[in-house]
């Protein structure tokens, strides 16, 4: 058994799916008032679920979990980060070499990080 779906939490669904739609590159496949959904890939989607009616409430605050994309170099992370940046994304921080890989973060307007990396081993 694997995870399929990614549930964020957020203020407004529809307002959050049109910042993912921004990054992503693709349109939702649901977009509700209180619930929106992404396929990333063949086998996952991000779902966006009002804070308002998600049952039971969620006690944990937006940025303790990141959602992250593997990026194919150095570059790929570098153009990532600068188009995010001219998008407006706050960039936590800065691309930089840690010991897993080349990286940033940034957050969405709800505060959930975003992590872009290459990793330096490919697996």
């Amino acid at each position: 058994m694997q995870p399929t779906y990614i549930l964020l939490v957020v203020n407004d669904p529809l307002e959050s799916a049109a910042f993912y739609e921004s990054i992503l590159g693709t349109a939702p496949v649901e977009a509700q008032k209180t619930f929106a959904l992404f396929r990333m890939n063949p086998t996952t989607m991000l779902g966006l679920w009002s804070k308002h009616t998600i049952e039971p409430r969620v006690s944990v605050a937006p940025g303790s979990t990141e959602l992250c994309f593997v990026l194919d170099s150095i570059e790929a992370v570098n153009e990532c980060h600068d188009r995010w940046k001219a998008q407006g994304l706050p960039i936590l921080q800065a691309p930089v070499e840690a010991d897993f890989g080349y990286t940033f973060t940034a957050t969405d307007p709800d505060g959930h990080r975003l992590r872009a990396f290459r990793p330096s081993h490919q697996g």
